[in-house]
């Protein structure tokens, strides 16, 4: 067996194991300090969605039922992402994105909220893994663009938040420099490409439902998904392309 191979195995298996984590962690959110540590999205009409008891029907205490989606999506976003970087130093950075952005994505789609403890935990821990392939590999410009990068997607979301807050928060702000730090370090074209995707995917997620008639045009949806998916195009297409 191919380091590659094995790499890919033990990625799905750890995603099933982290899938499940995830699944529970988002079924019983908030979770008790979150209502003060997330960041709110849009308005502060979210805090009263924040501090709502979780929309799973569970018993304080009571474990929730896993759900067999999230968990095979983790598995199998880990067993891709292991595809496409193989036995590699910088392979840990991208796995805790894969299950940091379901977690994420997940909270973001039901609460309209990314949570501190999570954003910047992700970002923290990133950023030692690719200290560490750097440290690795000799790579350190690919970790000082990544640096950069990080610094600049963060920039930018900011300036756009500021402009028009009711369509970028300050969570998607500093989700941005998660998703700039992981994509510099592939190279400046991915950042561009990153985060032009996510604004592509949410303009067609919007148009999509708006066909649909499930939601209205003056609708607020999360960002936070299309960001993370759009991320995940670009980090992934070398598969495909």
């Amino acid at each position: 067996m191919s380091a590659a191979a094995a790499a890919t195995g033990v990625a799905a298996l750890l995603g099933l194991v982290a899938g499940s984590a995830v699944d529970r962690a988002a079924a019983r959110y908030p979770w008790p300090t979150a209502r003060r540590a997330g960041t709110r999205h849009r308005d502060a009409r979210l805090s009263v969605v924040a501090a709502a008891p979780p929309t799973q029907d569970h018993r304080a205490g009571e474990r929730p039922a896993t759900r067999p989606v999230p968990v095979l999506l983790t598995a199998a976003l880990c067993a891709l992402t292991a595809l496409r970087f193989g036995a590699s130093a910088e392979l840990p950075a991208y796995l805790l994105l894969v299950v940091a952005g379901v977690l994420l994505a997940a909270i973001d789609r039901d609460h309209h909220l990314l949570p501190n403890r999570v954003v910047l935990p992700t970002l923290v821990a990133g950023a030692v893994l690719l200290s560490g392939a750097a440290a690795v590999t000799g790579e350190w410009p690919a970790l000082i663009r990544a640096g950069l990068a990080a610094a600049a997607v963060f920039a930018v979301l900011l300036g756009m938040a500021l402009v028009s807050p009711a369509g970028i928060g300050m969570g998607d702000v500093k989700l941005g420099a998660v998703l700039g730090l992981n994509l510099g370090w592939l190279g400046w074209p991915h950042v561009l490409l990153g985060l032009s995707a996510g604004f592509v995917v949410q303009a067609l997620l919007a148009l999509a439902l708006m066909a649909t008639r499930r939601v209205g045009l003056h609708t607020e949806l999360p960002f936070g998904p299309a960001l993370l998916l759009g991320t995940g195009l670009v980090v992934l297409a070398p598969l495909v392309i």
